[in-house]
C-alpha cells in the first residue's frame, strides 16, 4: 500500500517556472475583476523621460502601486501631485518581470468632482429611466413669444447678455424677468420654486433658465433632482442655457430645448429682425407684382369687351333686318301651309266625287266651302296679327332710333373731325360744330362755354 505522506513520483508532478506562475497569475487578476473605480491619495510619484506615471495609490490603511500610460493621458485636465486626493478607474494587474501586483490607469479625476460626477451619472440614469428626459414630451419653442420669462441671477452678466441679444435681435418682445440665486446652499429649492412660480402666474409663453459658466460645483444646483422635476413639470417651453458649450447639466437633458450658452438662449426665442425685414420687403414685391399682373389681365379683359360693343344705331339695323327676314319668313311658311291645306282639299274633294253619291258629295262641298271661308278668315286674321306684331316691333325700333330723338327736338353735335362732342369742357370759345337736327343740319360758331359744376 501507498504511503499518503509519501510525494509523488516525480513523474506525475506538474512542476511551474516563475514566469509561468506570473502569467496566469496576471491572467486570473485581469480576467476576474475587470475595470475598478478606486478613490485614494497619491505618492511617491515618479514621471520618467517616456511620458508615463508611476505612483502608490493609499489609503490609512494600504497602498497599491499604479501605472498611468502616456497614451491614456489624453483629456488629462490637471496635473496629479503627491498627497492629491483622486478618482481613478483602472484594471487589476501583474507586472510579469519582478511578481508585482499593480493597477493599470485608464482614466484619472481629482476626487471632489469625481463624488459629484458619479452622483450626476446616478441621477441621470435614474430620470432617464422615469422618462423626463423623453424627445416626445419636450414641447416645441416659439418663433416669436409674446413675452419671454428670464429665470437667472438679477446680479450676473448673464441677464445683460440676455437682454443685449434679444434687443439687437427683436426689440419689441417684452420681457419679465424672475430673479433666483443660481449657486449656493438652498439655490436649488429656489430655481425650482421660481419655475413653478413662473408656470402657475402663465405671464409668458417661453421661459430661459440661464447661468454663467463654472466647474461641476459652481454649476451643481442644475443638476439637482428637484429642478429637474420642475423643468418637466412645467407647461410653458423652457430653454435652458447654462454654462459654456462643453457644460451638459441634468437641467440642459429636462429642459424643452438646450442652449449651448444663455446668449445662445435668447436667439433661439428671438428671431432676427433683419431677416424678417427682408422677408417682409419680398412679400410687399410679390404683392406689387400680382397687383400689376390682375390689373393688366383686367386691361386686357376690358379691351376685348369693348372691341366687341355695337354702336345701337348698327344694333338696330342688325334687328331691323332679323325682323323683315323672320317676317318673309313667316309669310312663306304660312303661304306653303295654305297651300298645303288647298291641295289637300282638292285630293279630298276629288275622292269624294269619285266615291261618294251626289247627296253626300253635295254636302260635303258645302261644308268644304264652309271650311274653306273658315281657313280663309283664319288666315286673315293671323295675318293682320301678325302685321300688327310687326307694326309694334317697327314702332320700337323707332323709338330706339336716334332719328326719333331728333324728332322730339334734339340735335347731335359733332367737331370739325366729326367726332360726337359730349362734354362741354373739351371746346373753346370760337370753336366751329356740326349740328343735325330732324329736318336738316346747321353749322355753329361757339360764343360761350358753361361747364358743368
Amino acid at each position: 500500500m501507498t504511503d499518503l505522506l509519501s510525494p509523488p513520483p516525480k513523474s506525475d508532478r506538474d512542476v511551474y517556472t516563475v514566469s509561468r506562475l506570473n502569467r496566469e497569475a496576471k491572467a486570473i487578476l485581469e480576467g476576474g475583476l475587470g475595470l475598478l473605480w478606486l478613490e485614494g491619495e497619491i505618492s511617491n510619484l515618479a514621471r520618467p523621460a517616456s511620458g508615463h506615471m508611476y505612483f502608490s495609490l493609499k489609503d490609512d490603511q494600504a497602498q497599491v502601486r499604479c501605472a498611468f500610460f502616456r497614451g491614456a493621458q489624453r483629456g488629462l485636465g490637471f496635473q496629479p501631485e503627491d498627497g492629491m486626493q483622486v478618482l481613478i478607474r483602472a484594471r487589476v494587474s501583474l507586472y510579469e518581470a519582478r511578481g508585482e501586483f499593480q493597477l493599470i490607469v485608464d482614466s484619472m479625476e481629482p476626487a471632489g468632482e469625481g463624488a459629484l460626477r458619479r452622483k450626476f451619472e446616478l441621477l441621470k440614469t435614474q430620470l432617464l429611466q422615469e422618462g423626463l428626459f423623453a424627445p416626445d414630451r419636450k414641447r416645441a419653442v416659439p418663433t416669436l413669444p409674446r413675452r419671454i420669462g428670464i429665470i437667472t441671477s438679477p446680479s450676473g452678466a448673464v441677464l445683460h447678455d440676455i437682454l443685449t441679444t434679444l434687443a439687437r435681435r427683436f426689440p419689441s418682445i417684452p420681457v419679465l424677468v424672475y430673479p433666483v440665486p443660481v449657486q449656493g446652499e438652498g439655490a436649488a429649492n429656489k430655481i425650482a420654486a421660481m419655475i413653478a412660480l413662473a408656470d402657475q402666474r402663465a405671464e409668458c409663453d417661453a421661459l430661459i433658465l440661464a447661468r454663467g459658466g463654472g466647474s461641476l460645483e459652481d454649476l451643481w444646483s442644475f443638476n439637482e433632482e428637484v429642478v429637474a422635476r420642475a423643468i418637466y413639470q412645467c407647461s410653458i417651453p423652457l430653454v435652458c442655457g447654462v454654462g459654456h458649450e462643453t457644460d451638459i447639466t441634468i437641467a440642459d437633458m429636462a429642459a424643452d430645448a438646450r442652449a449651448p450658452t444663455p446668449t445662445a438662449a435668447a436667439e433661439m426665442l428671438s428671431p432676427d429682425q433683419r431677416q424678417w425685414m427682408t422677408q417682409f420687403t419680398l412679400r410687399t414685391q410679390r404683392l406689387i407684382r400680382l397687383m400689376q399682373d390682375h390689373l393688366n389681365d383686367s386691361r386686357q379683359g376690358l379691351d376685348w369687351a369693348s372691341s366687341r360693343l355695337i354702336h345701337p344705331r348698327d344694333r338696330i339695323r342688325q334687328l331691323r333686318d332679323r325682323l323683315s327676314y323672320l317676317s318673309q319668313k313667316m309669310l312663306y311658311a304660312q303661304r306653303h301651309h295654305l297651300h298645303t291645306r288647298r291641295t289637300k282639299l282638292v285630293s279630298i274633294n276629288s275622292r269624294l266625287r269619285r266615291s261618294a253619291p251626289p247627296g253626300r258629295v253635295q254636302a260635303l262641298l258645302l261644308n268644304a266651302r264652309h271650311l274653306d271661308q273658315r281657313l280663309k278668315g283664319a288666315m286673315h286674321l293671323q295675318l293682320q296679327r301678325r302685321q300688327q306684331m310687326l307694326s309694334a316691333l317697327g314702332g320700337r325700333l323707332n323709338a330706339l332710333s336716334p332719328l326719333a330723338t331728333l324728332d322730339r327736338g334734339y340735335a347731335i353735335l359733332t367737331n370739325t373731325a366729326g367726332a360726337i362732342v359730349r362734354d362741354a369742357r373739351k371746346i373753346k370759345t370760337g370753336d366751329r360744330l356740326h349740328a343735325k337736327i330732324s329736318r336738316g343740319e346747321l353749322e355753329c360758331v361757339v360764343e360761350d362755354v358753361h361747364e358743368e359744376n
